[in-house]
């Protein structure tokens, strides 16, 4: 059988394949349908200082080719992480990334400080990008100078490997890409939903409470691959995809384009066990092309001349 494993930012997995923050619990909740040994990494969603109670209903509405999202990074906060989530983890095996959010530079930094001690999380990925709060303003994944001291934070705090989560809805993302490596990001997620929304003609009424919210989808995959693209010829560091990853094929795709993993997040809603059947599938992509390592495709993208 093919190798499937994948190393990079100090990090051994035995696949590329990663849940998508927000989609897959905070801890091993959907152990039940893929089992914590399947996956290469597990994404927590995203853990805040404080608990929020997340963004006025509806905050979920199908629209064309996947869905709007404003759940507003509802959760328990940091305390409650802490107490019931990672002690939840601490006999289990998985790759553990926790993915923190934080409304100002000094947040984050203190959420990876208190985090840093914990043997259960194997990473930080840093939500640099949600668009369902603060009005959808990115503050964080918009400037690049803003970027890379909200990461020099973090880095200043804790040995542990970090990836920065960017946003689509920039003009020049290899320009914020550029900016967390400088400020020390271990590697990049890329990228979080394009902001959209959606209206309903004979009500008048839009599907979203806040009207605007995070389109994620197979209809976000082309923009998703060239940010992740756009990453990886801008920075060093590794680049994990995300976007409207489906198949097989697609997690070839991206890392094709250059990335070093992918994550996967609205298929999981349409089929939970999609993360557990991946790999059997990857192994026979790969027979079928003659290879031996899902590393022999990374970031082999020909361009003509």
């Amino acid at each position: 059988m093919a190798d499937l494993s994948v190393r990079f930012a100090g990090l051994e997995l035995k696949n590329p394949l990663l849940s998508a923050s927000g989609t897959f619990g905070h801890g091993l909740e959907m152990s039940g349908f893929v089992p914590p040994a399947a996956l290469g990494a597990w994404v927590s969603k995203t853990v805040t200082l404080e608990p929020r109670h997340g963004n006025p209903a509806p905050r979920i509405c199908e629209t064309e080719a996947g869905f709007l999202n404003s759940i507003g990074l509802e959760n328990r906060g940091l305390a409650d992480y802490e107490a019931t989530v990672l002690a939840s983890l601490e006999n289990t095996d998985a790759v553990i990334f926790t993915n923190i959010g934080g409304r100002t530079p000094e947040e984050f930094a203190e959420m990876a400080a208190r985090l840093d001690g914990y043997d259960q999380i194997s990473a930080f990925e840093v939500n640099l990008s949600c668009p369902n709060v603060q009005g959808g303003k990115l503050p964080f994944a918009t400037d690049p100078a803003t970027a890379e001291a909200t990461i020099a934070g973090v880095r200043a705090v804790t040995k542990k490997p970090i990836f920065a989560k960017l946003s689509p809805n920039v003009a020049f993302i290899g320009e914020i890409a550029k900016a967390v490596e400088a400020g020390g990001a271990d590697g990049i997620t890329a990228v979080n939903t394009l902001l959209g929304m959606s209206v309903d003609w004979r009500t008048r009424k839009p599907g979203l409470a806040l009207v605007m919210g995070g389109y994620s989808g197979l209809g976000i995959k082309p923009v998703a691959l060239r940010c992740a693209w756009n990453c990886a010829t801008s920075v060093k560091i590794p680049i994990i995809g995300c976007g409207g990853i489906f198949t097989a094929d697609d997690v070839l795709e991206f890392l094709v384009a250059g990335c070093s993993a992918v994550q996967i997040g609205t298929a999981s809603f349409s089929n939970p066990a999609l993360l557990g059947e991946l790999p059997a599938l990857l192994e026979s992509r790969l027979a079928e092309a003659g290879l031996n390592s899902i590393q022999e495709l990374i970031g082999t993208l020909r361009r003509e001349s």
